[in-house]
């Protein structure tokens, strides 16, 4: 495999149904798949080493990404899903990787600006549902 450009991960959110529009603007991303462990280890285990039990753990997904406004029907469906705090659907695609969709909720949503510069936008993204994934 060889290096892959950063800018052509992309993050989509749905507006409609089944219509996803790309947050616009976007200048770094970060996806981080997370799963917690449950502890099995009791008197009875081999050499006392930590014990661990397979596929008891809580799975979640998290999502941050910065940029500078560029759209602003993206900027609005953004806003909109942190204000109703409703979990939308996203769409988050990794070349050469794979893509993982579900629902979503905006946990934060930053604004800034410079004074000789762009207004910039952060945002983080807390899974709240199963998300699947499918190979590209």
């Amino acid at each position: 495999m060889t290096a892959q450009a950063g800018k052509d991960m992309l993050l989509k959110v749905e507006g409609a149904p089944g219509v996803f529009t790309t947050v616009a603007g976007l200048r770094a991303r970060t996806i981080s798949l997370n799963a917690r462990t449950v502890d099995a280890t009791d008197g009875d285990s081999a050499g006392r080493w930590r014990e661990l039990l397979a596929g008891a753990g809580v799975k979640s997904a998290a999502v941050s990404g910065q940029g500078i406004f560029r759209d602003a029907a993206s900027d609005a469906l953004v806003r909109e899903a942190f204000f109703d705090q409703a979990a939308k659907r996203w769409r988050l695609v990794v070349p050469d990787f794979g893509v993982l969709e579900g629902p979503f909720l905006v946990a934060a949503l930053e604004y800034a600006g410079e004074h000789e510069g762009e207004a910039t936008f952060a945002l983080s993204l807390a899974s709240a549902g199963e998300i699947g994934f499918s190979a590209i």
